[in-house]
This record gives C-alpha cells, structure tokens and sequence, in this order.
C-alpha cells in the first residue's frame, strides 16, 4: 500500500508561496520532460489550445512525474466527463476555463469530488490511486486536488467575489487574452483597458482569500501582477519562447 499522493502546489498556494510556471502546448512527451527539469514550479498542460487529447495528457504526465514540478491540467471546457477522465489519469490540479458565475464554480468542484459532495465517478482501478494501492483514496482525494477556475469575461467580473466564496476553489486565474476580447480588444492584452481589469481582478481576488493567478507575456503585468497579489504566475508559453529562441534567417537578395 502507499500514501495518498501529495500536491506540493495545493499546499504553496495554501502558505502563500509565490509559484512561477510556465504554459506548455506542445504535443511532445520529450519536450515536455525537458521543461520539467528546467527550475519552473510548475507547468500548464493545455488542451483547450493545442492538439492535446487525454492519451497525450497521460504521456505528458509520466514524462514530468520524475521532476519537481507541479503538472496543471486544463481541459477544454466545463466538462465533467472530460474533467473525470484527466483525474483518473493522475491528475491533481485542474484549470477549468471560462468560469462565468458562482453556480459554474459549483459544477466544477462537483466534478472534482466524489458523491455524496461530487459527481466524479467512481473508478477503483485508475492511476490517481497507484492503481487500487492507495488505501481510502476516494474519501480523501479531495486532500489531494487543487481546484483552479478561469474568469475571463465582463459577466465574471462582476461575479469575482461570489466565485472567490464557494467552497473548494482553490485559485482562481485571470485569463488577459479572452478578457481582452470580452472587453472589446481582441488580441491586445496589454490595452491600458484590459491591464486595468486585469490589475482589479487580482486585487479583489486575493482580498477575497483566494489565491489569484496570471499568464502574461507583458513583462511589466507579470512584475504589476505579483505586486497585487498573485501567487502563480506566468510569462512563457513553449511556442513563444521557441520562436524568440530561434535565430532569424538572413535576408534573401
């Protein structure tokens, strides 16, 4: 028998310890392995914008489970039969996005835990318990799970503070590129608009009691960010950092 898999990231957002991560899209468990042992605290699996399906997550989570790193998963959508198969798969901490209102933060912890508090189904055989090894996993999975929601439109705004009180939101995250749109400035994250509420979200979430999180490639957000309260934070995404790294061809005559 073994003990029920510890989260170190659950447990340095419950300190208020200051997390720095980085966004991951690409489908590659190699990849993957080499950000894991890059220093980061942890790392964003994304499948809502990349070719990610939950094999690929499994891949990725096998390939980071030997560094210390926390994985974070995001699925696609609010979706608790999506939600569920990423948790039997090991994950621990999940990232549901668009989390428009209280009721929406109450469906995505009912799918993080099991009934009578949850709707998660019920599997005795999966790698989130080492495979039935983990003796009374199921009541105590909980202990073990971090709850991340997503606001990122004007309608979660408004709501901030009555997301911040369900119970069971661990962190909430402020999404700058879907707010930007949301608050009619498509692709322009950085609009002094958009910096301003994302700014505000992050000051009432944190005075709200709960930690707040933020991906920005706008050095002077992320700097701004953590200086209002945001515990996990981010400023590199593969891709982006892939492109900067690479030398520019020459010019063609």
């Amino acid at each position: 028998m073994v003990d029920l898999p510890a989260n170190p990231f659950k447990t340095a957002l419950q300190k208020g310890r200051l997390q720095r991560g980085i966004w991951f899209t690409l489908r590659d468990s190699l990849a993957a392995e080499m950000l894991a042992g890059c220093g980061y605290d942890w790392m964003l699996i994304d499948t809502e914008h990349s070719p990610m399906a939950a094999p690929d997550v499994l891949s990725m989570l096998q390939a980071v489970a030997p560094y210390p790193v926390s994985p974070i998963v995001r699925p696609g959508s609010l979706d608790v039969a999506e939600i569920k198969k990423l948790l039997d798969l090991g994950a621990q901490s999940i990232l549901v996005p668009m989390v428009n209102d209280a009721d929406m933060a109450c469906e995505a912890v009912a799918a993080v835990r099991y009934p009578p508090e949850g709707l998660r189904g019920v599997s005795g055989m999966s790698r989130a318990n080492r495979f039935g090894k983990v003796p009374g996993y199921h009541p105590r999975a909980s202990e073990a799970i971090c709850l991340l929601v997503q606001v990122e439109s004007v309608e979660a705004l408004g709501n901030i503070e009555e997301i911040a009180a369900v119970e069971g939101v661990d962190g909430i995250f402020v999404g700058p590129a879907d707010l930007a749109a949301s608050l009619g400035h498509p692709g322009e994250s950085s609009h002094p608009e958009v910096v301003d509420a994302v700014l505000d979200a992050v000051r009432r979430i944190a005075a709200a009691g709960v930690p707040p999180g933020i991906l920005t490639m706008d050095p002077q957000v992320y700097d701004d960010a953590i200086a209002a309260g945001a515990l996990f934070v981010s400023r590199d995404l593969d891709l982006i950092a892939m492109r900067k790294g690479l030398s520019p061809l020459p010019e063609r005559d």
